[in-house]
């Protein structure tokens, strides 16, 4: 273990940002999700205010452009907008770290997605991207966006460091074909479970999480691969979460089942190369996806050199591509208001990459504090809703009259939101409203049904009596 010592100081500020009118150049607002790098740098943008953005799915070009461009004294970009990506491998020059939210979707135990914290460690390696030795600041400073906030930052910070008390191991391909060799009708996904199950290790080791390549063993479970193939097709490095990318490794997988090579003019017609620059969130997160799936031939043709043969070839169109992206993310408050203006259900898309609906848990305990968050809002709102949002109701007709009537019943803020987040038309709106009086009426719902009942069984009483 190496220990080295910060070269310069980090001061934690006794005020939070509060808003968006305060920000300074060598500020970067650090997001958790990708609908929160949307939302605050077009409201920079909006404010007259340039800003690059930097997020974990885009290309490493892309990211290395958008830091030159923050770095850049002369560049009129002044603001930084970025996840924890910034955490690792980027030198910046920034003064002062905002945290837009210290909630962070993490994944539990069972798979599940969770809010909750960010923990001592992130916090720092975050908050200490600022003020970095032979940087243009020689002091960092870090905050947050919210007060409600800014208690819970210092306690996070002032906690000590988990120990690192165990490493994760992986079982080897020799190791899972000497169970083959044991039970041969058994899948690859099965070997996997029995030798997870078998395995003993002491208390420095523990078994790593297999979920993925289980994932990629079932998906590919149908095609005839010897078992050394099919282990290295199943530790491939993709997010299981992009179909395009999953249909993208069935489809190599399959081509060289067949012993045919995966050709430069294969991949072309597969991606549809050469792709233009994209006009909204949708096509900037599906170039995205290409891009990773050039990696994925990257990656794999060192492991199979005469199956994936065009490697220098890819990689040419993978810098090409690197620019379209770059294009994009100079243009995304553009791309996010093209987005909107066609209902937007391309936002809607972003949301269940991030939370997916149906297999979130909300952890009220770590959101409870955060009551005037803008980030948390959405967080709640895309965790609550069961269900599938209805993407092509997303664009809301705001009415002042409407709102104004609808307060009048006490029942203004809800629905407004419900309006502005998209979950809920007019059209559903006027519908909802004329069964609620209609019910009204009728005495099955509110209080006046409760005081109609109570008047009804007072009268029935009366009459038994």
């Amino acid at each position: 273990v190496r220990n080295y010592k910060r070269l310069t100081p980090l001061t934690v500020l006794d005020y939070a940002l509060e808003s968006l009118d305060n920000l300074r150049p060598g500020d970067c607002v650090v997001c958790f999700s990708k609908n929160d790098i949307y939302s605050v740098s077009r409201q920079i943008e909006a404010r007259g205010l340039e800003c690059a953005v930097i997020y974990g799915s885009l290309p490493p070009g892309t990211k290395l452009e958008q830091a030159k461009k923050f770095n850049d004294p002369d560049d009129p970009c002044k603001i930084l907008v970025a996840t924890d990506a910034i955490g690792m491998g980027l030198n910046l020059c920034i003064k002062r770290i905002i945290f837009n939210s210290i909630v962070k979707p993490t994944i539990n135990e069972k798979g599940e997605k969770e809010i909750d914290s960010i923990t001592t460690s992130q916090a720092l390696q975050i908050a200490g991207r600022a003020g970095r030795y032979g940087s243009s600041f020689k002091q960092g400073e870090v905050t947050t966006m919210h007060r409600d906030d800014l208690v819970q930052l210092k306690e996070i910070l002032s906690e000590p460091v988990r120990p690192v008390k165990a490493a994760g191991l992986h079982p080897t391909p020799e190791q899972i074909e000497m169970f083959a060799y044991h039970l041969p009708d058994a899948t690859l996904s099965n070997l996997i479970d029995i030798f997870v199950s078998l395995s003993q290790v002491d208390g420095l080791y523990f078994v790593c999480n297999i979920d993925d390549f289980k994932f990629l063993a079932d998906m590919i479970q149908h095609i005839p691969l010897n078992l050394r193939s099919r282990y290295v097709f199943c530790t491939a490095p993709l997010n299981r979460k992009e179909p395009f990318v999953c249909t993208t490794l069935l489809k190599f997988a399959r081509q060289f089942s067949r012993n045919e090579p995966l050709t430069f003019d294969w991949l072309c017609r597969h991606t549809k190369w050469p792709l233009a620059a994209p006009k909204n969130i949708k096509e900037l997160v599906h170039l995205e996806a290409v891009h990773d799936v050039f990696d994925l031939y990257l990656w794999l043709s060192y492991r199979f050199m005469d199956m994936f043969p065009d490697a220098v070839l890819v990689r040419d169109i993978q810098k090409k591509l690197d620019d379209i992206i770059q294009v994009g993310v100079c243009n995304i408050t553009k791309l996010i208001r093209a987005s909107q203006s066609a209902a937007a259900p391309d936002t809607a898309e972003v949301v269940s990459e991030d939370f997916p609906l149906s297999r979130t848990r909300r952890d009220t305990r770590a959101v409870s504090d955060r009551h005037g968050a803008k980030s948390t809002e959405a967080l709640s709102i895309a965790v609550e809703v069961p269900g599938e949002r209805r993407a092509k109701n997303l664009k809301g007709y705001r009415s002042a009259t409407r709102q104004e009537d609808l307060k009048s019943h006490g029942r203004g803020s809800l629905a407004n939101r419900l309006l502005r987040e998209g979950l809920l038309t007019q059209e559903m709106l006027r519908q909802l409203e004329s069964e609620w009086q209609d019910q009204h009426r009728s005495g099955r719902y509110g209080l006046g049904s409760k005081r109609d009942d109570q008047k009804g069984s007072k009268e029935t009483g009366k009459k038994k009596k």
